[in-house]
């Protein structure tokens, strides 16, 4: 089991600018991120390194500094390490370029 982030504190305080941050996703036209989806970003890949003394507006700054590429890369590259593709199935390469 995963044990907590240290700064699941702080995600009810910045649940506003979680949704601004999906809101711009949203509007540029990727519509199935998700607010879960985006703070596991943000929890793996920016906050990989706990600051012990890191401040309300750092968090909120790294929310809504969050690029859709940053996002779509980070969500790709871990659907890569979480499925176990077959190769050399055919039927596995066509549902992969859907």
């Amino acid at each position: 089991m995963e044990k907590s982030h240290a700064y699941n504190h702080f995600h009810t305080q910045v649940k506003p600018a979680l949704i601004s941050k999906l809101e711009e996703f949203r509007l540029l036209g990727y519509k199935e991120v998700s607010e879960t989806g985006l703070w596991e970003f943000l929890q793996r890949k920016k906050w990989k390194k706990v600051k012990n003394d890191i401040r309300l507006y750092e968090i909120i700054d790294d929310i809504l500094s969050v690029k859709v590429s940053d996002y779509i890369s980070f969500t790709t590259i871990e659907t890569y390490k979480n499925n176990d593709f077959n190769m050399e199935d055919e039927n596995e390469w066509k549902e992969l370029l859907k």
